[in-house]
């Protein structure tokens, strides 16, 4: 999902066969100074529109692979949430993929918080389809219609599927969206879940939330190492639920850790 990352691949592969293939060579084909394409292979920046067709030519690519290399570019440039979804479409388009898993829907399965929430109500109880009281049952509710949607939806994905009891049940214990989120409806899907925990505080009794918060004075070098522990902080919460069957209701949890200052340069 990101061209660069190819191109880094490439790199390597030919390096090994070729050992005079190197930054200056690639930029010397692709008419790019040296130094700019260590930090496009870094991840650092982006190569220019006009210069796709030189990278084509470089990683002698077929048709059908120069258009998708073309759309990958367009789409990690993509500065908007609609072209983000019109290259991320393309890009499935031109590759064929039969998309069954969740990255081929991540963009509408994360438009709306209740998609996962009937999911996780699903993985509660199997859905008998009563779509009033499944929708009644949501936190705030929902409409019928909105329950009748994400079933359709969440089929269609494969994470649930209805048995021979003539029942939806999930076929799946826990999602993710990996290490690295291309999608802006993500983002979004967070705003949703941080805007319902805060409307929580009125809708919910004290025992029935957590809502905590701390300021902390860190050092950056030691960000990575925090946000590690949230990480495995995480993870051992899955675990613990998934070792513990016989759940009854549905609950959201948001780890948010984020910046309340800038940089502050402390004088030698």
């Amino acid at each position: 999902m990101d061209y660069r990352e190819f191109i880094r691949d490439y790199y390597k592969g030919r390096k090994e066969d070729k050992p005079f293939f190197s930054y200056r060579y690639i930029g010397n084909h692709v008419g790019m100074d040296s130094s700019y394409v260590i930090k496009v292979l870094q991840g650092n920046l982006h190569i220019s529109r006009k210069k796709i067709p030189q990278f084509i030519k470089l990683l002698d690519l077929n048709e059908t692979e120069a258009e998708y290399f073309e759309t990958l570019v367009l789409f990690c440039k993509a500065k908007t949430e609609m072209e983000r979804k019109l290259f991320f479409d393309k890009l499935f388009s031109i590759s064929k993929v039969k998309a069954k898993s969740l990255e081929a829907y991540q963009y509408e399965f994360f438009s709306k918080w209740f998609y996962s929430a009937v999911w996780a109500l699903i993985d509660c109880e199997p859905f008998d389809n009563d779509y009033r009281m499944l929708s009644e049952k949501c936190l705030p509710a929902i409409t019928v219609w909105d329950a009748k949607r994400a079933v359709r939806l969440l089929e269609k994905l494969g994470l649930i599927k209805k048995d021979d009891d003539g029942k939806y049940h999930t076929t799946t214990l826990n999602l993710t969206t990996g290490g690295k989120w291309y999608s802006k409806a993500i983002e979004h899907y967070q705003h949703e879940m941080m805007r319902l925990a805060d409307t929580s505080i009125e809708r919910c009794s004290k025992s029935e939330r957590d809502l905590s918060t701390v300021t902390l004075s860190v050092a950056e070098k030691d960000l990575p190492e925090i946000k590690e522990y949230v990480k495995q902080f995480r993870s051992s919460l899955i675990k613990m639920i998934n070792s513990r069957r016989g759940e009854d209701r549905v609950f959201q949890l948001n780890v948010q850790l984020f910046p309340l200052s800038v940089a502050i340069r402390k004088k030698p």
